[in-house]
């Protein structure tokens, strides 16, 4: 696949029932802090005083606690790396000073039984309302890692707030619906050396009413740090509104600074370019500038997609070619805050044919989901998809994707 570069023609060659195979690389380089680096947790990655560590802490387990179990896996299994994951992971959370890290993982223990976080997925907690929605998960990123999106913006309405935070009560039902959706992810993760061992965290700012959810956030905060360190392997905050340094400042000092290593900022407006560095288009959801539509999960995985980018001044035609007669051809597009004029034409291959304008020349609005669209051609003949930025000097993400059908 080409990226534009100026002015130019995508070509893809159609292939029955196929669609188009994903860029080996992306066009964008990666975002990650080089302050941060995740764990492998292999045992012969770590330094000798690391090691150690992990040994001295293993024996004081046994000493202080006995044996026990945390997401299933047996902490003092005999050669099971999978309890050395879990070790690890709050060994790194308090710099790998022993004492420390044990009073941590005894009070997460404790806290798990009280709680009753092993059967919490078990749990109906009537707040259906807030599924795909306020708190989610959506598909895997590039490195395979479980992506949880967050978007608290529905609260700005204050009969929804009150229906949800009204009370103590109602306040403990979402902190227990909060740390189910956390432990649906975690239920994906490997905890094996060099797997997939941690999520990603997507917090949407949007319309977040800050002020009124400032107690709600530092309950979760606190309780997502104290027991579940290093589950997250990146925090991408997205629409961070001009306000986020206020709220960065209350939220701080809950912070470790390993966990600040992890945050991505996103001004508002940019969550498809953001985005896309870390997750393909096809699992990005189509409110956030994607391809991933909630319905898309019943045909299963989701067919890739080709990544190309607009620049400004600057008009693409993704060109189609090779679909035969009677064939219908599905396809979907979108670019990152759109803005700009989309249209698409079938053009037969016959010289007498003529061009059909299957979707007329439209301004697309910055807010606009994904185009998604079909149409059945009579002749032989190509599909020509335009994206025109000439008006704008801004450069836009983008990615497509399609499926041609033969008629039966």
């Amino acid at each position: 696949m080409e990226t534009a570069a100026s002015p130019s023609s995508l070509k893809q060659t159609h292939t029955p029932d196929s669609s188009p195979k994903p860029a080996k690389k992306s066009f964008v380089a990666s975002l990650r802090s080089p302050s941060f680096k995740e764990d492998t947790y292999f045992i012969s990655h770590l330094k000798n005083s690391e090691r150690k560590a992990l040994k001295e802490l293993k024996d004081k387990l046994m000493a202080s606690h006995g044996a026990d179990s945390m997401w299933g896996i047996p902490l003092l299994g005999n050669a099971d790396d999978r309890a050395d994951v879990v070790l690890l992971k709050f060994l790194r959370a308090r710099d790998f000073r022993v004492q420390d890290a044990l009073n941590m993982l005894v009070k997460c223990l404790n806290w798990r039984k009280e709680f009753g976080a092993d059967a919490i997925l078990e749990e109906g907690l009537g707040l259906k309302e807030l599924e795909g929605s306020v708190a989610y998960m959506h598909g895997f990123d590039r490195s395979g890692h479980p992506v949880c999106y967050n978007a608290y913006g529905v609260f700005k309405d204050k009969e929804m707030y009150e229906k949800v935070f009204g009370d103590e009560e109602k306040l403990k039902k979402f902190l227990r619906w909060r740390v189910q959706i956390l432990e649906r992810g975690i239920k994906l993760l490997h905890f094996k050396p060099g797997g997939v061992n941690s999520i990603i965290q997507i917090t949407d700012l949007k319309d977040m009413p800050k002020r009124e959810l400032r107690a709600t956030s530092n309950h979760i905060l606190s309780l997502f740090q104290d027991n579940y360190p290093e589950m997250v392997a990146r925090k991408i905050f997205i629409n961070v509104p001009w306000y986020f340094s206020l709220l960065y400042s209350v939220i701080s000092p809950f912070l470790t600074q390993r966990t600040k290593s992890k945050f991505v900022i996103s001004k508002e407006g940019n969550a498809a370019e953001t985005l896309y560095k870390f997750i393909r288009p096809e699992c990005v959801p189509v409110q956030y500038g994607g391809l991933s539509r909630p319905s898309d999960s019943l045909s299963g995985p989701p067919k890739p997609a080709s990544e190309f980018v607009v620049k400004g001044g600057e008009k693409v035609n993704i060109q189609i070619e090779g679909i035969e007669a009677g064939a219908t051809i599905t396809w979907d597009i979108v670019v990152g805050g759109w803005d700009l004029e989309y249209s698409a034409e079938f053009v037969p291959n016959a010289e007498e044919g003529y061009t059909i304008a299957v979707e007329k020349p439209r301004r697309v609005a910055a807010e606009e989901e994904a185009v998604h669209n079909s149409f059945a051609a009579r002749d032989a003949g190509k599909m020509v998809l335009s994206v025109d930025n000439t008006a704008s000097r801004s450069r836009k993400v983008a990615a497509y994707r399609y499926v041609v059908r033969k008629s039966p």
